[in-house]
């Protein structure tokens, strides 16, 4: 009698392999986002004094590539949660990644389009916006540690730290933090040195502020929504028709809708938490806490 032969491996144990690139796939295609922004961001700045159009064109680019490495490191995760091929090589990647194209990328970007292009470097204005530049990308690293942790091991957080969950992120989450940044070069793209010394300089002092107030958000315990739970249900019709159009008014009005998309995410943390601050609720918890 022929004993049948049992084949070690299981048929789809090579696809299942395969499936685990998917998301790599995403991971570094982000990577290389990240990377050509930097690259294009010192491109331009060679081009910021002698051809501005030149310049503009780079940094318009660059911004690009840090709204596409957006898209893919959005995709990265929902595909390695749709096929359960997450790994924990996959989220030290991940984070890695988004260092370089959401920490590194936006600041070389800033910092040839706006603050090196207006201020010079023996100025108190350089030195502060330089400043704030490093610490948006300390902001940011410590963001995405925070994340990591409370990710993957959030009952070893010290009492009282918020925890996370799926539904909401603590902090300003970095890739809506340089997608802001990213959309407003993509709206004017052209060199801060182009609009006048006093423009220029007003400009860039708002751009300063504006690194500081980013890099506090990304630090903060401020909720912001992660719509990681939206299309992972039932779908619904009305969702599918959403997404289509808001990427037929990104594609259509990208300079406009970007930016408007990018400052109301950044923003609605802020308004949520005045809401629920000055909402009834809380103040009778106050008042019951007091009794």
């Amino acid at each position: 009698m022929e004993t049948e032969e049992i084949n070690p491996d299981p048929p789809h144990k090579g696809l299942k392999k395969g499936l685990y690139l998917f998301p790599t796939a995403f991971t570094a295609a982000n990577i290389l986002m990240g990377f050509l922004a930097v690259l294009y961001s010192i491109r331009g700045f060679q081009f910021v004094y002698t051809n501005p159009e030149t310049a503009a064109s780079f940094f318009n680019y660059a911004g690009v590539f840090i709204g596409l490495a957006i898209l893919f490191d959005t995709l990265d995760g929902r595909v390695a949660r749709m096929t359960r091929t997450a790994t924990e090589i996959g989220v030290q990647l991940d984070s890695l990644a988004d260092v370089l194209t959401f920490g590194i990328a936006p600041i070389a970007l800033i910092y040839a389009w706006g603050i090196g292009a207006v201020f010079s470097e023996q100025s108190s204005a350089h030195s502060l916006g330089v400043f704030l530049l490093f610490m948006y990308l300390m902001c940011g690293a410590f963001r995405l540690a925070r994340f990591n942790l409370q990710a993957t091991r959030p009952r070893v957080l010290i009492e009282g730290a918020t925890k996370s969950d799926k539904k909401n992120f603590v902090g300003l989450p970095i890739p809506p933090s340089a997608g802001l940044l990213a959309s407003i070069v993509h709206f004017a793209p052209m060199p801060l040195n182009t609009y006048g010394d006093d423009l220029a300089r007003f400009y860039g002092i708002l751009i300063i502020i504006l690194l500081g107030i980013l890099g506090l958000l990304m630090v903060s315990t401020l909720k912001y929504t992660s719509f990681k739970t939206v299309g992972t249900g039932r779908t619904n019709i009305y969702i599918v028709l959403l997404i289509v159009a808001l990427g037929m008014v990104i594609w259509l009005y990208s300079q406009y809708a970007l930016l408007i998309i990018s400052a109301v995410y950044v923003s609605h943390g802020v308004i949520w938490f005045v809401f629920s601050f000055l909402s009834p609720r809380r103040k009778e918890k106050a008042v019951e806490s007091q009794v």
